[in-house]
């Protein structure tokens, strides 16, 4: 990354479940419900935290296999159509950003800085997130979800999309996330990535091994600037 262009030539691309918003208590209902239909015992709340990051149909297939169901394709794609059914009803009834995230886009916004969403999570569910939490105009057209192309995280392409819908380029564009699977895009699409770790990694963030690892919003722009990005 060249810390000697402007920031406006810059762009930073944000997870979203875990990383901008906590979308734990939302989703949770949601597949507690698909569960609750299926005649199987709930999941609490910290063994769905620890399913999240590899998009809807994922979270799905590891409730089934928690419960030790070997479900077939049919099943999977029922119980996963009626958890969309039930997460797109209210999606953010019990969601929120994080502390501290709205302040951060806005100095980012103010600053000329790019920004964008790649995210596992269903291109509708995620728009429904983003405006629903009256952020989403801080991205634009930016936001990529798992349903949109062919490939999707940890593959370098998801990434490098979101990062080319910004219009900048990679190497002036850096990753925020909370998994394994965002570091693994991010290093893949060979781009720097400041990790959270109030996410929903099934890892002890500090062995993700990002770039940066900080525990608040408000730590992002100083450890941007620390890696010599947006000065």
């Amino acid at each position: 990354m060249e810390s000697s262009i402007p920031p406006s030539c810059h762009a930073v691309i944000f997870d979203l479940d875990g990383t901008l918003v906590d979308t734990l208590p939302d989703l949770h209902h949601a597949i507690n419900l698909v569960l609750e239909e299926e005649g199987l015992k709930t999941l609490a709340k910290e063994e769905t935290r620890l399913m999240i990051g590899g998009g809807a149909r994922n979270l799905i297939e590891l409730a089934f296999a928690k419960r030790e169901i070997n479900a077939d394709p049919s099943r999977i794609d029922a119980g996963f159509d009626r958890f969309l059914k039930y997460y797109g009803a209210e999606p953010t009834a019990r969601s929120s950003t994080f502390p501290g995230v709205l302040n951060v886009l806005e100095n980012l916004s103010k600053k000329g800085i790019a920004m964008g969403v790649c995210t596992n999570k269903p291109q509708e569910m995620a728009e429904q997130v983003l405006k629903a939490l009256k952020i989403s105009h801080f991205f634009g057209k930016a936001i990529i979800g798992g349903d949109t192309l062919s490939i999707r995280k940890p593959n370098a392409n998801h990434l490098l999309a979101v990062i080319e819908k910004t219009g900048r380029v990679p190497k002036n564009a850096l990753m925020v996330g909370d998994s394994e699977t965002d570091v693994s895009a991010a290093r893949n699409a060979g781009v720097p990535i400041i990790v959270v770790d109030f996410g929903y990694t099934a890892l002890p963030p500090e062995k993700l091994k990002g770039d940066v690892l900080i525990s608040h919003f408000d730590e992002l722009i100083p450890a941007l600037v620390s890696i010599g990005f947006g000065n």
